[in-house]
């Protein structure tokens, strides 16, 4: 996959690569058009996306609808209790502001994979050591970080704790798409389709890969709060 490097191989079977944290103008703060999406993704060489857009599948659904080239799987990020909490696989949004372990059991009964992104970041809603439970796994890249310091804390984490590794973009701008993803190992003779990505997903056949963060965008992140802080003076 172009721009990324580290893939873990997997000589029996085939080795696919998912951006598995996505956000589209169904997002509150999202900038991305379905056809945007899609044609972002087919660019980074990527084989599936989830689409994740803030406690609704609508965008996911408009995007899977288009698609060719690339696999669609349906998500949301679910604005739990105790933090943010990414539902993989479902047919709907659950319901939210409930307990994170109470969230992620109604997304596994439903067939879903739950993930937890950008875990211990208060400021974007991540969630903290003890809430976390029960899960499918953690998101150790989040390429929408500033600096890799969250991303290396969450990764220590998920080996401590046995968690299956994600990475996602978090990509709400289209530059953002794909500069992180999943590798996800499907077992040998598996075609590529939502049910026997879920199933690797579930069996913590995953690894995560990713850009650095990007120095142009830590600075343009600089600039746009010193901008918004000057905006509120007058």
């Amino acid at each position: 996959m172009t721009g990324l490097s580290g893939l873990p191989g997997d000589p029996d079977g085939r080795t696919v690569h998912v951006d598995t944290h996505l956000h589209t103008v169904a997002s509150y703060d999202g900038n991305i058009m379905p056809e945007t999406l899609l044609a972002g993704a087919k660019a980074a060489g990527l084989d599936a996306v989830v689409v994740t857009d803030h406690d609704t599948v609508e965008g996911a659904r408009l995007v899977a609808d288009l698609a060719e080239d690339v696999l669609v799987v349906v998500g949301c990020e679910v604005s739990t209790a105790d933090g943010h909490l990414l539902a993989l696989g479902v047919d709907a949004a659950p319901e939210p502001d409930r307990p994170l372990v109470e969230t992620a059991r109604d997304i596994q009964d439903g067939g879903g994979v739950a993930v937890v992104p950008h875990p211990f970041q208060r400021s974007r809603h991540g969630a903290s050591r003890e809430a976390i439970d029960g899960v499918d796994g953690i998101e150790v890249y989040n390429a929408h970080a500033l600096t890799n310091i969250r991303n290396k804390q969450a990764a220590r984490f998920a080996r401590t704790a046995g968690y299956p590794a994600f990475g996602g973009s978090d990509a709400h701008r289209p530059g953002g798409i794909g500069r992180a993803a999943t590798t996800v190992a499907l077992r040998p003779g598996d075609p590529l389709t939502t049910e026997t990505l879920l199933a690797a997903m579930r069996a913590g056949r995953t690894a995560a890969v990713g850009r650095s963060p990007a120095r142009s965008r830590y600075l343009s992140k600089v600039v746009e709060n010193a901008t918004r802080k000057t905006l509120t003076l007058f």
